[in-house]
């Protein structure tokens, strides 16, 4: 039986749906770039770790300024960074990013996922036109061929939509957990991003993935159900793969490459360095 296909089985740990400290904190428009990005991020990262998730949502809400962005992918943690922040009403653009090649059970969480909340996730998917020189040039999926390959294909349908995504936000929240691997354990749980003039905040950092799994049980949060087959981490289809018992949670995403780092480029760079806001392609061309 799989960590998570026994939903409602055994006792559920508890957690609040309405936490006390959304009615007690200020609301956005009265921080307005009174303090600086590293300011902001700082504070944060000393107050986060001793809130619940609904509190640290509000909380990251009412701190930063401005047009606030999450990016959803759909897996176990966005949706439960999904709830927090749906649950509470709180003004943050949810968005995703549609390459083209992700698998229909994720189509068909992000459905179930605005009929449960009666909301939309706003799409930005890559532009035509880079597509098709792209698989002109590769072939179907010419990403195998090699690992520059690879960060090719995940530039122009990931990472090139990321920054029209984030284009004139102060926030970015993401479902990064410091579990997942080596790379994600040295990122902190708010940091300044000064090239994109943002603050980026990873609310889950902390939490182990049977915490994650306890909190969509309670909640009774739609989910993938290729979680229930094996899969922990999920992008597109083509380049992910259930992991066998025992292995990183990461070890399913491009299997065939060797090396330990597994990133598309939203996050860390091919070295396996956080990078600020690089521009690659175009002027619209981000790597994090």
């Amino acid at each position: 039986m799989s960590e998570l296909s026994a939903l409602g089985a055994g006792e559920r740990p508890s957690f609040s749906d309405a936490p006390g400290l959304t009615a007690t904190i200020a609301s956005p428009a009265t921080n307005a770039l009174s303090r600086s990005l590293a300011e902001i991020a700082n504070d944060l990262q000393a107050r986060l770790p001793l809130l619940d998730l609904f509190q640290r949502l509000a909380l990251i809400r009412a701190e930063i300024p401005g047009r606030f962005v999450f990016t959803t992918s759909f897996g176990l943690e966005d949706q439960a960074i999904g709830h927090a922040i749906f649950a509470q009403g709180l003004a943050i653009d949810v968005v995703t990013l549609d390459t083209g090649r992700l698998f229909p059970e994720t189509h068909d969480v992000w459905a179930e996922t605005e009929r449960r909340y009666g909301i939309r996730v706003q799409a930005f998917v890559p532009a035509q036109k880079k597509v098709e020189a792209l698989v002109a040039r590769q072939g179907i999926d010419g990403f195998r061929s090699s690992v520059a390959e690879r960060h090719a294909c995940c530039d122009v349908r990931k990472v090139v939509p990321l920054g029209r995504a984030l284009a004139g936000a102060f926030g970015w929240v993401t479902g990064m957990r410091s579990e997942q691997s080596a790379d994600r354990a040295q990122v902190a749980m708010a940091s300044p991003d000064k090239r994109r003039n943002l603050v980026k905040v990873n609310p889950l950092l902390d939490w182990q993935r049977d915490h994650v799994v306890d909190f969509v049980r309670a909640h009774d949060i739609p989910y993938n159900i290729l979680h229930d087959r094996g899969f922990l981490s999920i992008g597109c289809a083509p380049c992910t793969r259930a992991v066998a018992p025992g292995e990183p949670e990461r070890a399913g995403r491009w299997w065939w490459e060797h090396e330990a780092q597994k990133e598309c480029g939203l996050h860390f760079s091919a070295d396996g360095r956080v990078v600020r806001a690089k521009s690659t392609q175009s002027s619209d061309a981000f790597v994090e």
